[in-house]
C-alpha cells in the first residue's frame, strides 16, 4: 500500500488516495485534506458531513451514498454539493479519512 505525510503523520492510503485504516485518521488532518480538495476553510455544515460520515463508517462499514447523505445527516443534497462541489460522498468520505462509499464513481 502505498503512504503518505498528512498533517505530519505517516498514513496508509489506496491508488485512490482513500486512507486504508480510518483510525489513523485525526481531525487536524481534515483541513489540509480539504484544501487538497479545493475547500479553502471548514465550516460548521463541513464538520457535520465530516463526522457524520465517520459515525456511517463505524456503524454499517461503508460510508453513505449522497442520497442518504442527504435525507439523514441534516444537511440537504443541495447545500452538499455547495459544501463539497467535486462529489459530496465521495470528497467528504477522502476529507473524513474513511474509505471510499460503495456506489461512488
Amino acid at each position: 500500500m502505498p503512504t503518505r505525510t498528512v498533517a505530519g503523520t505517516t498514513v496508509e492510503v489506496n491508488d485512490e488516495g482513500f486512507f486504508v485504516d480510518p483510525a489513523q485518521w485525526t481531525e487536524a488532518m481534515a483541513p489540509e485534506l480539504a484544501a487538497e480538495e479545493g475547500i479553502a476553510a471548514l465550516t460548521d455544515d463541513h464538520w457535520t458531513v465530516i463526522r457524520f460520515m465517520r459515525s456511517e463508517y463505524a456503524e454499517k462499514g461503508t460510508g453513505p451514498t449522497v442520497r442518504v447523505l442527504g435525507k439523514t445527516s441534516g444537511v440537504p443534497v443541495k447545500e452538499l454539493y455547495q459544501l463539497f462541489p467535486k462529489g459530496p460522498a465521495k470528497i467528504a468520505a477522502r476529507v473524513a479519512g474513511i474509505p471510499k462509499p460503495r456506489g461512488c464513481l
